[in-house]
């Protein structure tokens, strides 16, 4: 059977990139682990933060798009979750975020484990989540955030949709992924939360980084795309198994982009029913193909199809450090 590695990567936008770049290196102490460009639109900036290694699993990335604010609502991802180790570090992340001026929540249990939410200076919704220190951690050298409270990794992420069952269906029979467990929404005790386990229950990562939380809340409006929004969520697989996967949705019928290589790792693109955007990536060949593990994110670096348009493309950029 094919089975996920967990998550991947999310993929949000920012109309601000010079502030979002600040806000996840120096408030967040995130690692900038590739600093390049939407290969669909080269105009625009494409980073990459995540923790010392660039590990699958860790990466929060941005398109640097000038779009207005995103207007909140249902068929899209609504809160992305990273994880820390203990209520410690959820103690120092209140402190740390509140003297940097964000408003921060208490520290709260929600779902069976300690949680702070916040947003970003943009409106993204995030979440920080105790994961028990479980599974591998690589915290930053030079981050601005204590080696034990460092962010370890993304998970859990949210998504919401006002139908459960297509979605359902997809999790289930497509993805093989794993229902757990249902909690009431934190926003809105009379709607459901309903818990997905990604990929097996022997992971590294199996916990907060291997879930994907469906809420189901049919009274909201559709979401309309724009900054503080989430463009889509990506899933591990190995590389091993790529081929398998296009096989897999080419014979379940399901409309996809097809084979496509991001030169860091091979990607495959569907909507699932509800019209969350996922992505299927593969572990490698990682964020150091192109550069020294050392001085990732320090310049612009391009996939090589890319290379022969690198002083148009560097021209069109705004400055951001």
């Amino acid at each position: 059977m094919l089975n996920l590695l967990g998550l991947h990567h999310l993929t949000a936008v920012s109309s601000r990139i010079r502030d979002n770049k600040r806000f996840y290196t120096e408030v967040l102490g995130m690692r900038l682990v590739k600093r390049s460009v939407n290969q669909d639109d080269t105009s625009a900036y494409h980073l990459f933060y995540a923790d010392g290694e660039a590990s699958p699993g860790t990466d929060l990335t941005f398109f640097d798009w000038d779009v207005p604010q995103e207007r909140r609502g249902n068929h899209t991802v609504t809160r992305t979750g990273l994880r820390v180790n203990g209520r410690a570090a959820l103690d120092w992340w209140h402190a740390h975020l509140s003297a940097s001026g964000v408003t921060v929540s208490d520290v709260h249990e929600q779902d069976g484990r300690l949680t702070l939410t916040f947003d970003d200076p943009e409106g993204q919704r995030l979440m920080l989540v105790d994961d028990g220190g479980h599974g591998p951690a690589h915290p930053w050298e030079a981050s601005t955030v204590p080696a034990a409270h460092q962010i370890r990794g993304l998970g859990p992420v949210t998504m919401s949709v006002p139908n459960l069952y297509p979605t359902d269906v997809i999790l289930q029979k497509l993805l093989n992924m794993t229902p757990l467990r249902t909690y009431p929404h934190p926003d809105d005790a009379a709607h459901t939360v309903h818990v997905y386990r990604i990929g097996r229950e022997d992971s590294a990562q199996a916990g907060p980084g291997n879930e994907l939380h469906v809420a189901v809340r049919p009274g909201l409006p559709v979401a309309q795309p724009g900054a503080g929004g989430v463009h889509h969520v990506a899933f591990n697989i190995p590389d091993a198994d790529y081929d398998a996967w296009v096989d897999r949705l080419q014979h379940l019928g399901v409309q996809s982009s097809g084979p496509v290589d991001r030169y860091y790792f091979r990607s495959l693109y569907f909507r699932e029913p509800n019209g969350v955007l996922f992505e299927l990536a593969t572990e490698g060949p990682g964020f150091a193909v192109d550069e020294d593990a050392g001085t990732l994110g320090e310049k612009v670096v391009l996939p090589p199809f890319l290379e022969p348009q690198r002083a148009q493309i560097i021209a069109g950029l705004k400055p951001i450090d």
